[in-house]
């Protein structure tokens, strides 16, 4: 069996688990009701008392929190401990709205960090490695999480933070990286600077990459992997919830184990909010029950996913979680028609092209238009006028079958989109929905 960061809880019973789990909630419902006025007013309007809460088959009594929940509340509204016990704020990129602000007490940031060791064990992690992370720091979690994980696995850290690629790939070569922490999108970054600058995947250690903070596709995964010359392991959580190691990839790739004896998942019906059956795709709702500071119950995520049980190779018994599919909330939806941008780089990669695009969503007389710039690599751009345009045509054919409507695409040059050293924008929406 793969070496595991604790393997007491990871590969723990599911009897068990549920019994902890459930020991955890009570304890956590009683905490948030009398300390979170807030909380306590969303539990008294529906009628339900910490005593209600006997164990996790009770959760589903218990009322949803919402980002909008969270803005209504900012900043104190839900903090559930004196500030002078807590240590550390962390905030959202804030591009809608107020920012969420999460409160850490001491113990809040032990516990993340031990999430965030897990999930650096699961991909090779030992005190032997070097641990390149390259997300922000400051206020952003991903920084700050992967870091602490680092320290506690006791891999000598890089805190590089984002940006100055050139400056990463020089200490990646001279201090010898082994294991590289960034958002997706600045790990194809890195890959194509890597290429640009005359290295190839020999002239570099890097064995293994923790990719989270914005959905990729397997196709960009496999990408990564070649450019890179690694494993790309994905990892996933939420300010909200304390930051990056909610849940995990194994060696086996195929979903996230989340971290179930601090977070309990549930999958809903967005629409109804009714609890739907492992399998099922629906929202995302976690109940943090070891957070002391900001523990949220029942929080909507609105990422898109599925929950599976299915025994998994590596030994560890956590539930998995799929790659969110894509966001209830930030679905585009172009002339009826559900459409996530996951699809257009799906249909890029496949296709031959990078996964660098630019998606724009504008109301033109009333009608929709969906716009796809997508970069073409050196070669493409080579080709003549009429070539180019055949490209167009076949990749507005690919999109059409894969989205069900017809976008038009425009081949633009080679790096002419801005590249992002953080979370990828994809989309820009012009269109006037709200007020």
């Amino acid at each position: 069996m793969a070496k595991i960061w604790n393997e007491e809880i990871e590969c723990m019973s599911l009897e068990d688990m549920k019994k902890l789990q459930s020991e955890r909630l009570v304890k956590q419902v009683k905490h948030v009701y009398e300390n979170v006025p807030y909380y306590k007013d969303l539990m008294d309007k529906k009628g339900v008392k910490p005593e209600d809460i006997q164990s996790v088959d009770d959760l589903h009594k218990l009322p949803f929190l919402t980002k909008a929940d969270l803005r209504d509340a900012y900043p104190y509204g839900l903090l559930a401990k004196p500030l002078s016990e807590c240590v550390r704020i962390q905030s959202t990129s804030g591009t809608t709205g107020k920012r969420v602000v999460a409160f850490y007490t001491q113990n809040d940031i032990d516990l993340w960090e031990d999430c965030c060791a897990r999930a650096i064990t699961a991909v090779g992690g030992t005190e032997e490695d070097v641990c390149q992370v390259c997300y922000g720091y400051g206020l952003f979690t991903g920084g700050p999480g992967l870091n602490g994980g680092s320290h506690k696995v006791g891999c000598l850290t890089l805190p590089m933070s984002s940006g100055n690629t050139e400056r990463q790939i020089q200490f990646m070569c001279d201090l010898e990286s082994t294991i590289l922490c960034c958002t997706p999108s600045y790990a194809a970054y890195i890959g194509e600077t890597l290429h640009d600058m005359g290295y190839t995947p020999d002239d570099i250690k890097l064995k293994a990459g923790i990719f989270g903070a914005e959905p990729w596709t397997e196709e960009m995964r496999r990408s990564i992997e070649k450019s890179l010359g690694i494993k790309a392991y994905d990892i996933y959580g939420l300010t909200e919830t304390s930051g990056p190691g909610v849940s995990f990839e194994c060696e086996e790739q195929t979903g996230m184990h989340i971290n179930e004896d601090h977070f309990i998942p549930e999958i809903i019906d967005p629409e109804t909010g009714e609890v739907l059956p492992d399998g099922t795709v629906g929202e995302l709702v976690f109940t943090s029950i070891t957070k002391e500071a900001f523990p949220l119950l029942r929080y909507r995520t609105r990422d898109l996913c599925v929950l599976s049980r299915k025994k998994c190779s590596c030994g560890r018994t956590l539930i998995k979680m799929s790659k969110p599919m894509g966001r209830s909330d930030d679905m585009l939806i172009i002339r009826g028609v559900n459409v996530f941008p996951s699809q257009i780089e799906t249909v890029l990669i496949e296709q031959g092209y990078t996964p660098n695009y630019l998606i724009e969503v504008d109301r033109k007389n009333n009608t929709d238009t969906l716009d796809v710039n997508v970069e073409m690599t050196a070669e493409q751009s080579a080709e003549d006028a009429a070539a180019i345009q055949e490209r167009e045509k076949q990749l507005a054919v690919a999109m059409k079958t894969m989205l069900g409507i017809n976008p038009k695409v425009h081949l633009v040059a080679p790096k002419s989109i801005t590249r992002s050293e953080g979370k990828a924008v994809r989309v820009i929406d012009k269109r006037k929905l709200h007020d």
